[in-house]
């Protein structure tokens, strides 16, 4: 069985003990888990990039561009 993430565990129960004014809350939450997911992604992506692991070096540059564009508040 997979563990939920602890941050979507707690937009989940968030909203449902609050459905009104906790929506918002567990929305920030869930984009946030969403951003954190790929910056790591990302991060990861660089590292494999400089040992010679996977994709390029350009394909890691843009990967790492779009994640911190998305967590910037900007377009992915």
């Amino acid at each position: 069985m997979i563990k939920q993430p602890e941050a979507l565990r707690l937009a989940d129960d968030l909203q449902r003990r609050f459905p009104k004014s906790g929506k918002d809350a567990a929305s920030e939450l869930r984009r946030l888990h969403e951003v954190n997911v790929e910056l790591l992604f990302a991060l990861k992506n660089l590292l494999d990039a400089k040992n010679g692991i996977g994709g390029g070096v350009f394909d890691s540059d843009e990967i790492a561009r779009a994640a911190i564009a998305k967590a910037e508040g900007g377009a992915a």
